[in-house]
């Protein structure tokens, strides 16, 4: 077969199959559906509901609601065939599964989160966020510091976080430079969503691989350099248009509550404890983040008893409102509108209720369709004929137009025969391919939110050549430092 109808019909595949693939876990895959009704009709259910999920900035219809619905959709199509045929306990094994591989990820993702809504109410964010505005640095160094920080701080607290609190830095300072803030925009998305590449605790990706445990935890980071590169590259040029004048002076203050330092802390302190329940005691390393979730209530009870008060309103939170242009300053709620007494349980309500909603359907979603036997399909035509290196790359690219997520899980599913540096290359392509256009991270669909009007998608896509650039630098850079890894 010729290169171009195979690159053809490996793109057909990634749009059909391979971002609607998922084992039936454990279940017998006796009927193959991929050409029966009820396989048609359930990825037309998968593919309307991802549809609405792409146009959630123009519907405002939440991205959770269509694939929840589509998952109930494609479990009963699932269930009534295989009822059909007298088996009435395949589809019940196999939705199971899938419920424990959401289940693992929604309990350790609600861990996370709580401790980063804990942290943001005691005012670290803001303390970083201050210190940063009002320090009188030019244009170009705050570009370059903001993007370094998201570079830095999403392996630890996730890009979707750390892009949004980058992003209020940089449309502080920014003012009314709109040409400023919406490139220093795109370069925060492309370092947070590289930072997350090499890390397990940066990305949903790196997380579902690790947690598969085909590839350990310090291995992760042989994608480091690889995942600078894939920042610097766009970065370098993109500085090149920014000038090296100096912002409007900012005057903010921000008061860091009792007991901020120590919750960050125990938040370093329950990653180590998720990482030496996987490595050593050989438990899923989200019993390591729940238990530090339960330390972390025990210090929120002696916060309340000693009758402590917080200085943000109940329910605020990172991204809860976009933040406008107004004389250059952001506009929205500020700290001191309230003070309520200190609640942990307030900081596990703000968690992104909508993010983890949209985690289930999409995973059951992709059992579904996996159970009804696209699963070996996609396997074959991605891995089989085009080989590991052009799928994986190929998997990069695809995530920026359909989320990661459902690509990952599709290729974790399938278990292609793949050794670690391949395994390390799909995670690194996932990881920051998305960054190739602004609706292809969580991150980018975020700052788009925060700077609405100023960083869109056309403002994005008009240096996606330049991060193109960064990701075949970063994958070349990957086979030459990694080349150990490759059997």
């Amino acid at each position: 077969m010729q290169l171009l109808p195979r690159v053809l019909l490996a793109v057909m595949a990634a749009f059909s199959p391979l971002a609607a693939l998922a084992s039936g876990g454990g279940a017998s895959t006796a009927l193959d559906l991929t050409s029966h009704w009820a396989g048609f009709l359930a990825l037309a259910v998968f593919f309307g509901a991802y549809g609405l999920v792409i146009a959630e900035e123009t519907l405002h219809l939440r991205k959770s609601k269509p694939v929840i619905v589509a998952a109930g959709i494609i479990w009963m199509l699932v269930a009534i065939v295989y009822a059909q045929h007298g088996d009435t306990h395949t589809a019940e094994i196999a939705v199971r599964h899938n419920l424990l591989e959401f289940a693992e990820l929604f309990l350790f993702l609600l861990a996370a989160m709580t401790y980063i809504n804990a942290m943001d109410e005691r005012g670290v964010f803001d303390l970083l966020r201050v210190k940063l505005v009002t320090q009188g640095y030019s244009l170009r160094t705050i570009f370059w510091i903001t993007g370094a920080l998201a570079f830095a701080i999403s392996p630890v607290a996730d890009n979707l976080t750390t892009a949004l609190l980058m992003a209020t830095v940089v449309i502080a300072v920014g003012g009314s430079n709109k040409k400023f803030v919406g490139v220093a925009c795109i370069n925060i998305v492309v370092a947070a969503n590289a930072g997350g590449a090499f890390s397990p605790f940066g990305d949903i990706t790196t997380l579902m691989v690790w947690q598969k445990g085909l590839v350990h935890f310090g291995e992760f980071f042989r994608l480091f350099l690889p995942s600078a590169v894939n920042w610097l590259v766009p970065a370098v040029i993109m500085s090149l248009a920014i000038g090296n004048s100096s912002p409007d002076p900012v005057k903010e203050k921000a008061v860091l509550q009792h007991g901020a330092w120590v919750i960050v802390g125990l938040f370093l302190g329950t990653i180590v404890m998720a990482v030496c329940a996987h490595n050593f005691l050989h438990l899923p390393p989200v019993m390591g983040m729940m238990t530090g979730l339960g330390v972390l209530k025990f210090y929120g009870y002696y916060l309340k008893r000693r009758k402590n008060f917080s200085s943000h309103p109940s329910g605020e939170n990172l991204g809860d409102t976009a933040l406008a242009m107004e004389n250059g300053v952001p506009s929205g709620p500020t700290p001191g509108d309230a003070a309520v007494q200190y609640n942990i349980f307030k900081s596990l309500e703000r968690a992104e209720w909508d993010t983890l909603m949209f985690f289930y359907g999409v995973i059951l979603c992709v059992g579904g369709l996996g159970t009804m036997g696209y699963l070996s399909m996609g396997s074959e035509l991605m891995y089989g004929q085009l080989g590991a290196t052009t799928a994986n790359i190929l998997v990069g690219i695809l995530s920026a137009v359909v989320d990661n997520i459902p690509v990952m899980f599709a290729v974790l599913s399938m278990q292609p025969d793949m050794d670690l540096g391949q395994w390390l290359l799909v995670t690194l392509t996932a990881g920051v391919g998305g960054s190739l256009l602004s609706v292809g991270s969580a991150a980018g669909v975020a700052v788009m939110g925060q700077a609405r009007g100023v960083y869109t998608f056309f403002s994005h896509l008009k240096w996606t050549w330049a991060i193109a650039l960064g990701y075949v630098a970063s994958i070349w850079t990957h086979f030459l430092i990694n080349a150990s890894a490759f059997t």
